[in-house]
Protein backbone atom coordinates (compact mmCIF):
# COMPACT_ATOMS: atom_id res chain seq x y z
CA UNK A 1 0.00 0.00 0.00
CA UNK A 2 1.08 3.20 -0.99
CA UNK A 3 1.95 5.80 1.56
CA UNK A 4 0.70 9.40 1.53
CA UNK A 5 3.37 11.79 1.01
CA UNK A 6 1.42 14.73 2.46
CA UNK A 7 1.19 16.83 5.43
CA UNK A 8 -2.15 16.83 6.55
CA UNK A 9 -3.97 19.50 9.20
CA UNK A 10 -6.29 18.38 11.82
CA UNK A 11 -5.69 20.61 14.47
CA UNK A 12 -3.84 23.37 15.45
CA UNK A 13 -3.67 26.13 18.85
CA UNK A 14 -3.56 29.73 17.69
CA UNK A 15 -4.51 30.49 21.47
CA UNK A 16 -1.33 29.24 22.44
CA UNK A 17 0.88 31.69 20.06
CA UNK A 18 -1.54 34.23 21.61
CA UNK A 19 -0.65 33.55 24.89
CA UNK A 20 2.80 32.28 25.26
CA UNK A 21 6.39 32.92 24.26
CA UNK A 22 7.75 29.84 21.94
CA UNK A 23 11.09 29.41 22.95
CA UNK A 24 11.65 26.22 20.94
CA UNK A 25 9.18 23.73 18.89
CA UNK A 26 9.84 19.49 18.55
CA UNK A 27 8.08 17.14 16.26
CA UNK A 28 6.53 14.39 18.66
CA UNK A 29 4.93 11.38 17.39
CA UNK A 30 2.01 9.87 19.65
CA UNK A 31 1.03 6.39 21.24
CA UNK A 32 -2.78 5.99 19.75
CA UNK A 33 -5.43 3.59 19.85
CA UNK A 34 -7.09 2.56 16.54
CA UNK A 35 -10.43 4.41 17.15
CA UNK A 36 -8.45 7.54 18.25
CA UNK A 37 -6.60 7.50 14.72
CA UNK A 38 -10.37 6.67 13.11
CA UNK A 39 -11.61 9.69 14.86
CA UNK A 40 -8.66 11.70 13.96
CA UNK A 41 -8.93 10.88 9.96
CA UNK A 42 -12.25 12.80 10.49
CA UNK A 43 -10.33 15.73 10.99
CA UNK A 44 -11.93 16.16 14.81
CA UNK A 45 -9.68 17.20 17.57
CA UNK A 46 -8.99 20.50 19.58
CA UNK A 47 -5.63 21.12 21.23
CA UNK A 48 -6.28 24.64 23.12
CA UNK A 49 -6.37 22.71 26.90
CA UNK A 50 -3.72 20.54 26.15
CA UNK A 51 -0.10 20.43 27.75
CA UNK A 52 3.14 18.26 28.45
CA UNK A 53 4.11 16.63 31.71
CA UNK A 54 6.78 14.12 32.69
CA UNK A 55 6.29 10.79 34.55
CA UNK A 56 8.83 8.59 34.82
CA UNK A 57 11.20 10.41 32.62
CA UNK A 58 8.74 9.47 29.63
CA UNK A 59 7.09 12.76 28.32
CA UNK A 60 2.78 12.68 28.46
CA UNK A 61 0.55 15.25 26.44
CA UNK A 62 -2.98 15.54 28.88
CA UNK A 63 -6.02 16.90 28.42
CA UNK A 64 -6.00 16.97 24.26
CA UNK A 65 -9.46 16.56 23.02
CA UNK A 66 -9.61 13.75 20.33
CA UNK A 67 -13.62 13.00 20.42
CA UNK A 68 -14.59 9.73 20.52
CA UNK A 69 -14.84 7.54 17.10
CA UNK A 70 -18.81 7.20 16.01
CA UNK A 71 -18.83 3.73 14.88
CA UNK A 72 -16.84 2.38 17.50
CA UNK A 73 -17.99 -0.29 19.95
CA UNK A 74 -17.40 -0.95 23.59
CA UNK A 75 -13.48 -0.61 22.52
CA UNK A 76 -14.08 3.51 21.89
CA UNK A 77 -11.31 5.45 23.86
CA UNK A 78 -11.71 8.17 26.34
CA UNK A 79 -11.56 11.60 24.76
CA UNK A 80 -9.40 13.74 26.93
CA UNK A 81 -7.06 10.53 28.03
CA UNK A 82 -2.80 11.19 29.00
CA UNK A 83 -0.99 9.76 25.59
CA UNK A 84 2.67 9.55 25.48
CA UNK A 85 4.59 11.19 23.10
CA UNK A 86 7.45 9.70 20.88
CA UNK A 87 10.81 11.76 21.13
CA UNK A 88 14.84 10.56 21.06
CA UNK A 89 16.14 10.27 24.61
CA UNK A 90 17.99 13.34 23.56
CA UNK A 91 15.07 15.71 22.91
CA UNK A 92 13.97 14.37 26.33
CA UNK A 93 16.72 15.36 28.08
CA UNK A 94 16.70 18.72 26.36
CA UNK A 95 13.16 19.62 27.09
CA UNK A 96 13.39 18.41 30.76
CA UNK A 97 16.21 20.97 31.46
CA UNK A 98 14.22 23.83 29.69
CA UNK A 99 11.36 22.87 32.00
CA UNK A 100 13.26 23.06 35.19
CA UNK A 101 13.76 27.15 34.52
CA UNK A 102 11.17 29.42 35.87
CA UNK A 103 7.98 29.55 33.96
CA UNK A 104 8.39 27.47 31.40
CA UNK A 105 5.76 25.09 30.00
CA UNK A 106 5.04 22.47 27.28
CA UNK A 107 1.94 23.10 24.80
CA UNK A 108 0.55 21.56 21.90
CA UNK A 109 0.67 23.62 18.46
CA UNK A 110 -0.47 21.47 16.06
CA UNK A 111 -1.64 17.82 15.48
CA UNK A 112 -1.01 16.74 11.79
CA UNK A 113 -0.71 13.36 9.49
CA UNK A 114 2.88 12.94 8.05
CA UNK A 115 3.42 9.95 5.61
CA UNK A 116 0.34 8.62 7.06
CA UNK A 117 1.58 9.05 10.84
CA UNK A 118 -0.14 11.51 13.61
CA UNK A 119 2.62 14.01 14.45
CA UNK A 120 1.92 16.71 17.52
CA UNK A 121 4.41 19.85 17.22
CA UNK A 122 5.15 20.62 20.16
CA UNK A 123 6.63 23.97 22.05
CA UNK A 124 8.36 25.20 24.81
CA UNK A 125 6.77 27.96 26.11
CA UNK A 126 6.77 31.03 28.53
CA UNK A 127 3.69 32.82 29.52
CA UNK A 128 3.04 36.21 28.11
CA UNK A 129 1.67 38.93 30.57
CA UNK A 130 -0.93 41.36 29.74
CA UNK A 131 0.66 43.40 28.64
CA UNK A 132 3.28 41.50 26.45
CA UNK A 133 -0.56 40.57 24.43
CA UNK A 134 -1.45 43.85 24.00
CA UNK A 135 2.25 44.60 22.72
CA UNK A 136 2.12 41.63 19.98
CA UNK A 137 -1.51 42.56 19.28
CA UNK A 138 -0.74 46.88 18.52
CA UNK A 139 2.63 45.38 16.11
CA UNK A 140 0.07 43.63 14.08
CA UNK A 141 -2.26 46.03 13.65
CA UNK A 142 0.26 48.55 12.65
CA UNK A 143 1.97 45.97 10.07
CA UNK A 144 -1.31 45.41 8.83
CA UNK A 145 -2.31 49.45 8.30
CA UNK A 146 1.31 49.82 6.85
CA UNK A 147 0.25 46.90 4.14
CA UNK A 148 -2.75 48.30 3.69
CA UNK A 149 -1.57 51.45 2.93
CA UNK A 150 1.50 50.48 0.90
CA UNK A 151 -1.10 48.27 -1.49
CA UNK A 152 -3.09 51.49 -1.70
CA UNK A 153 0.12 53.39 -2.54
CA UNK A 154 1.16 50.68 -4.97
CA UNK A 155 -2.20 50.78 -7.18
CA UNK A 156 -2.04 54.76 -7.48
CA UNK A 157 -4.80 56.02 -4.98
CA UNK A 158 -4.19 58.15 -2.44
CA UNK A 159 -4.24 57.52 1.41
CA UNK A 160 -5.98 59.24 3.66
Amino acid sequence: MAKQKEERVIATNRKARHDYLILETFEAGMVLTGTEVKSLREGKASLVDGFGQFYRDELYMEAVYIPEYLNGSWTNHTARRRRKLLLHREELIRISRKLEESGNTIVPLQLYFKDGRAKLEIAIAKGKKDYDKRQTLREKQDNREAQRAMRQRNRGQEVD
